[in-house]
């Protein structure tokens, strides 16, 4: 533990326990939902929109501690942010586009109705 961190204010340290509460919440209900969800196709968002707002509650937890701790403003967690936002969907929509082209080319009736060609 942080020496200094014993001795944050109340007004912070329940702030940032709540994000982290939050953020690791959000983290396991996306788990949750990748062990749950019953298709690939479902199975994809949910981690997704999980870990992305999981991700940013423990971002914000984490500057606001360190923004305390270090009586300065901490913003690095927001290249972290603005990297994880960024690559998400891509990596999404990449992931799904394979599954997508390797069900037609098995003829795969689990297709989206929306990625179905008419």
């Amino acid at each position: 533990m942080i020496p200094a961190a014993a001795e944050l204010p109340w007004i912070v340290v329940i702030p940032v326990c709540l994000l982290l509460l939050a953020g690791s919440g959000l983290t396991l209900i996306g788990a949750f939902g990748l062990l749950r969800l019953n298709s690939f196709y479902a199975r994809v968002h949910a981690p997704t929109l999980g870990t992305s707002y999981g991700m940013g509650c423990i971002l914000l937890a984490s500057m606001l501690f360190f923004s305390v701790l270090q009586t300065r403003l901490v913003i690095h967690e927001l290249a972290i942010g603005a990297f994880v936002i960024l690559t998400t969907p891509v990596t999404l929509m990449l992931v799904a586009r394979a599954a997508i082209h390797r069900d037609r080319l098995e003829g795969k009736d689990a297709i989206p109705r929306a990625a179905r060609p008419d």
